[in-house]
């Protein structure tokens, strides 16, 4: 496979060269327009003179700096100070571009690893410091406790969230220590109180199982820095079990990414390409054309065309649904479940010197038939809705179309954007979180009914 520089790390370059000017040298050193311009430079000064950041604004922002260092009622810290200002420059862009102080900075690059103190959940930090919960991650304390995608927490050990919080991550502790959370639980009128004890969180993203004979079941929790190798293996073994059996390899795979909250890109590139023989997996288009990228898949179909379902539902973000898209745009998979998230938006996430970070939004993704995934999500080909009964789920209670300041999607149909969390879900709109084992049962009679290689598959893109 062909394996671009990805955009983050395109991007952080960009960034950390850019950081080593001062917002003043950049306003003083801004180029002067000569009498006469050279063909061919007009364009580029008019663009360097657009970016320079005004003196009069530094000066604005200077003075309102000394006058809350001097005024305030009480005295505040230089670095809190500046902190807060970082953050305020970040906060009203979208709701992924965000400042990461040392220890979440720390807990971000830990939970890519595999392996970090905590209960175990993937969130969304609100303007007012409560905490969204995207998704607990499958085997955790979290998911253990009964958390749920959705849930939004309000207090933490009795202490309301606030704005400003005390403490830099409070879900983080020593392992063995209990935190309790107060929940807001749609179509709740009390809060619950749910004790959660805290523990070295070792996450394998990949689990894999027989469904019956022929037929292989691989559920991908999260996109870690080991998740393709550990999809290679899982997928070679379900191979050579299924080979020892029938004498020859699998007749159909279930992937299972519901409530797949994402990570890193580069392992749904790499899961993409052991199960396409071409084609384009993922683009990606900044504001500088020199970072757009375009991933390809090489040739080597490591299930040799045996026909594909993939699950996914109103929890399915960001690589999740870049692998689904994948999948389906190419003809390769049959999309089984609900609406996904709608996260299609790259964040390049740049250390700073002092420990912290910032991760910024630097593009968006876009599928194989160049549709944006963002504020959209991927509606799939077999809709899968709770009835109830033998198919258990709710809708879904957050989408990335329902998170204030989000990027609109490019192109999207008229009326699609501002959708309600409970008008689209019955309308189609939003999709709805799928529970239990009857969405696999649903794509297995799916992969039953398709023939191999893709032929007969509808196409996917999302929509």
């Amino acid at each position: 496979m062909r394996h671009s520089l990805g955009p983050s790390m395109l991007c952080a370059t960009w960034l950390a060269a850019a950081c080593m000017w001062s917002p003043l040298a950049v306003a003083q050193q801004a180029p002067q327009a000569p009498q006469t311009a050279p063909a061919g430079t007009q364009a580029a000064e008019e663009r360097a003179a657009a970016e320079a950041i005004p003196l009069e604004e530094i000066r604005r922002y200077v003075s309102v700096f000394n006058t809350v260092k001097q005024g305030y009622v009480e005295p505040v810290e230089d670095r809190k100070l500046m902190q807060s200002a970082i953050r305020g420059l970040l906060l009203d862009l979208d709701p992924h571009s965000v400042y990461l102080v040392r220890s979440d900075a720390d807990t971000l690059q830990e939970r890519t690893e595999g392996s970090y103190a905590g209960i175990g959940v993937e969130v969304q930090p609100q303007p007012d410091g409560t905490i969204l919960v995207i998704a607990p991650i499958d085997g955790t304390p979290a998911a253990r406790a009964g958390i749920r995608a959705g849930d939004l927490i309000i207090a933490i050990d009795g202490t309301l969230l606030s704005a400003t919080p005390e403490s830099e991550n409070p879900l983080r502790g020593e392992p063995g220590s209990t935190v309790t959370l107060r929940v807001q639980r749609e179509g709740r009128s009390e809060p619950l109180e749910i004790a959660v004890t805290r523990e070295v969180v070792r996450v394998s993203s990949v689990q894999a199982r027989s469904l019956e004979p022929g037929y292989g079941y691989i559920r991908i929790s999260t996109f870690q820095a080991d998740t393709g190798n550990d999809f290679v293996a899982a997928l070679d073994r379900l191979q050579a079990e299924a080979g020892a059996a029938r004498g020859r390899g699998l007749r159909g795979l279930v992937i299972d990414l519901r409530s797949n909250p994402g990570g890193i890109l580069g392992a749904a590139v790499r899961i993409a390409d052991e199960l396409l023989d071409s084609g384009t997996i993922v683009s990606t288009r900044a504001r500088d054309p020199l970072n757009n990228t375009v991933n390809t898949a090489e040739k080597g179909d490591r299930m040799n065309g045996a026909p594909i379902a993939v699950l996914i539902d109103a929890g399915s973000a960001s690589a999740s649904e870049v692998l689904a898209a994948a999948l389906g745009d190419n003809r390769r998979a049959t999309l089984v479940g609900s609406r996904s998230f709608g996260k299609g938006s790259v964040q390049a996430v740049l250390p700073l010197d002092n420990g912290d970070a910032i991760k910024l939004t630097t593009a968006r993704y876009y599928t194989p038939n160049g549709t944006s995934i963002q504020a959209r999500g991927i509606r799939p080909d077999v809709l899968l809705k709770p009835d109830g009964s033998t198919l258990k789920g709710r809708p879904g209670q957050v989408s990335e179309a329902a998170l204030a300041g989000h990027l609109e999607s490019e192109g999207a149909p008229s009326g699609s954007e501002g959708v309600t969390v409970q008008e689209g879900a019955e309308r189609g709109g939003v999709g709805y979180v799928l529970d239990g084992d009857a969405p696999i049962q649903a794509a297995l009679q799916v992969l039953k009914q398709r023939p191999a290689a893709g032929v007969g598959a509808a196409p996917t893109a999302a929509r």
